[in-house]
């Protein structure tokens, strides 16, 4: 797992849940990536650009119906279902692994 910061946020109209397409920045050794998360219900578009978040980036990319998943974006799982982005407490460099 490493950090990196959300750069774009995206709505995903044809996904099946309320979901958007998330650009993050992994830095010089994990670069920039896309995925897609259903964090639609917690988080506006504008409170997650700037944010710092942690990234599965070693899994192989997944085809996401037209976006191709290229990391696996960390959150818990909230009672009602709804996923709270699991994030570094403190600022740290794009691609700090996790230890």
């Amino acid at each position: 797992m490493r950090a990196g910061t959300i750069v774009a946020v995206e709505d995903f109209p044809e996904a099946r849940k309320p979901a958007y397409i998330i650009t993050v920045d992994f830095g010089p050794l994990g670069g920039v990536r896309r995925t897609s998360a259903q964090v639609k219900t917690v988080y506006s578009r504008e409170e997650l650009v700037g944010r710092q978040v942690m990234g599965v980036v070693n899994f192989p990319a997944k085809q996401i119906g037209p976006i191709m998943s290229e990391f696996l974006l960390v959150g818990f799982y909230r009672a009602d279902g709804a996923v709270v982005l699991a994030v570094p407490e403190r600022p740290v460099e794009n691609g700090a692994l996790v230890g």
